[in-house]
């Protein structure tokens, strides 16, 4: 079995599932999976990755998982950890087949705080499957030999960072390498957002929400409001907990004009996940400073697609401006000398309720070529944001 814990996922599945069931408890959606890189894949790939789906079925929450868990999200209360100890992973919400050229074609419908749970475990294991199927076996010298390197880095320059890795991973034996390293040898790294590898190695799971709180909240209220009411149900929901602001959503443009001084104060700081990070750093604290606020008492976390050198020259941009992190993932979990997936799922829809007609949700990156959604309601969203005359 690829995945043997339903804690093998990302924190922040959790602390966006249930916000889901606090607010939004009959919403639906539908997720999507994307392959970027248009892979062809087999008959056989997909007989293998429905049998991975069937075991994935008969993994649950154990009692010792949902005494961790409770014991340490004290922001999450111990009656959703009871709920999850029910939840099983229904393959029958799943729809998964090859379109006519071979490219894999994979959706998922369910309420909002169901649906949610599928995103980062079908990654990690469509990911571990296709490199078995490529016949790819990793050097564990060379993935050790990459890491010691990055973390005497980050070690040398007390350079913060988490380890964000699990969805496109080469395969949980190579996560587990790496967490356990990073446990042992790492002085700077704060954390993995793996809620399964953070029990197992004693470390803090990290994360707080993902893009799709914003686009549910997008197609629901409306583009201009999105922003704003995202963060502002996140708080009625932590009360000041988990405060990383996600930027991006509907671009950074959107997001700083809507960044209120109330939630400028509330929330720690902000995730920086595409775009370009030192213009980006120039215009949040030229944001903060037009609020009033002391940049320097807030915090950004970076985490689009870096590796460790980049890392240390934003890092050094920052200094005596403003504090920093990073979420590194694919460059920790999947630098092995073959060329990792990049492969994603994203909400396509949603819905309030059951009598609510469907609505599509779209994402607006910071970076050309990633903005999710059909085209039509892409333009829409750009025109009702003012971005596109």
């Amino acid at each position: 079995m690829v995945i043997n814990s339903i804690l093998d996922t990302d924190l922040y599945k959790f602390t966006t599932s249930y916000a889901y069931i606090k607010l939004f408890p009959y919403a639906s959606g539908t997720f999507t999976f994307k392959d970027r890189d248009e892979t062809v894949y087999s008959d056989e790939f997909v007989s293998a990755l429905k049998e991975e789906i069937k075991n994935l079925s008969h993994v649950v929450l154990q009692e010792n998982e949902l005494e961790y868990m409770f014991t340490h999200c004290r922001f999450i209360p111990r009656v959703y950890w009871e709920w999850l100890s029910s939840f099983r992973f229904d393959p029958e919400k799943i729809e998964i087949n090859l379109d006519a050229d071979g490219h894999l074609q994979m959706e998922i419908t369910d309420y909002m705080y169901k649906v949610t749970l599928y995103e980062v475990p079908l990654l990690a294991i469509i990911s571990e499957i296709k490199n078995r199927f490529m016949n790819r076996v990793p050097d564990k010298n060379v993935i050790l030999d990459r890491l010691v390197s990055k973390v005497h880095l980050s070690n040398v320059h007390a350079m913060p960072f988490s380890e964000f890795g699990t969805r496109r991973r080469f395969s949980f034996e190579v996560h587990d390498t790496v967490v356990s390293y990073l446990k042992h040898y790492s002085k700077y790294c704060t954390g993995t957002s793996n809620c399964y590898l953070a029990m197992k190695y004693d470390m803090r799971p990290m994360g707080t929400h993902p893009h799709e709180w914003f686009m549910f909240h997008g197609a629901q209220f409306g583009y201009k409001h999105a922003n704003y009411m995202a963060l502002e149900n996140w708080v009625n929901v932590y009360d000041g907990d988990l405060g990383t602001a996600l930027s991006d959503t509907y671009t950074s443009d959107s997001f700083l004009s809507n960044f209120s001084r109330k939630q400028a104060k509330l929330f720690d700081g902000v995730r920086c996940d595409s775009g370009d990070e030192f213009e980006f750093i120039d215009r949040l604290i030229d944001r903060y400073k037009e609020l009033g606020i002391d940049p320097t008492t807030k915090t950004i976390i970076f985490s689009n697609a870096l590796d460790f050198e980049k890392a240390l020259q934003i890092f050094d941009y920052c200094k005596g401006k403003i504090r920093c992190s990073f979420g590194i993932g694919t460059n920790l979990t999947n630098d092995t000398g073959f060329r990792p997936s990049n492969i994603v799922m994203k909400l396509s829809r949603c819905k309030m309720n059951h009598n609510q007609e469907w609505r599509e949700c779209v994402k607006l990156s910071d970076d050309l070529g990633k903005h999710m959604g059909s085209s039509a309601e892409v333009e829409a969203c750009l025109y009702e944001l003012r971005l596109k005359e």
